[in-house]
């Protein structure tokens, strides 16, 4: 039977970035989760050395869920630029450095597209791509993976989200994921439909299928 977590349980969010923690505790709120972050806690950030969203976002999970005794939900997300073979994909973080200095990370996508010659739209798709792992103490484990197509935009707009949002520009939409607000990002709500953002579509199948309220 597959556990279900209610507003008595106690749930880690199993993040040091603050950025996934604030997105992650604003889709929560509806539900009356108690919620305590892996920074909160003071919890090591495990090594991610998975080859996946899936396998990196497990990682983290579970060595919240084990070293807490408490379920554990944690998010691996990246950006995957078509016209770089789907780079930086898991290695997102990575590319902004020991400093997490996204402005440099985008900077770093930009000049790879420049000498590959991606000048046209057609040539800048790519997509966010967000994977949720909710781990239960028992080693009970569940996947939910939500993406949103776009293009990737130059100059960044906006100072709003975190990461590449202000490169992001979601399909059907003349605005970046940095120009948008919480609430036009997710475009999601409790019973509502998947959302918009890669996060919150992912959130979307965790919340059907694990949550109650």
């Amino acid at each position: 039977m597959t556990n279900k977590l209610t507003a008595q349980t106690p749930l880690v969010v199993a993040s040091h970035n603050q950025g996934k923690i604030r997105e992650i505790r604003e889709l929560l709120a509806h539900y009356g989760l108690t919620v305590k972050t892996a920074t909160e806690l003071d919890l090591e950030e495990p090594e991610e050395t998975g080859t996946t969203f899936e396998a990196n976002a497990e990682l983290k999970a579970v060595a919240a869920a084990n070293a807490t005794g408490l379920p554990a939900l944690a998010d691996d997300s990246g950006f995957a630029v078509d016209g770089l073979n789907g780079d930086p994909g898991i290695y997102s973080a990575r590319w902004a450095g020991p400093d997490k200095d996204f402005a440099q990370a985008m900077r770093n996508v930009e000049e790879k597209l420049q000498v590959k010659g991606a000048t046209q739209a057609n040539q800048r798709t790519c997509r966010f791509i967000a994977v949720l792992c909710l781990a239960w103490p028992d080693g009970e484990t569940r996947f939910f993976r939500g993406e949103v197509e776009g293009l990737a935009v130059w100059p960044p707009r906006g100072d709003k989200g975190f990461g590449y949002d202000p490169m992001f520009q979601p399909e059907g939409h003349s605005i970046t994921f940095g120009e948008m607000d919480s609430q036009q990002k997710h475009g999601w709500k409790p019973g509502g439909d998947k959302g918009l953002s890669h996060r919150s579509r992912a959130f979307k199948l965790f919340a059907d299928a694990c949550l109650e309220g």
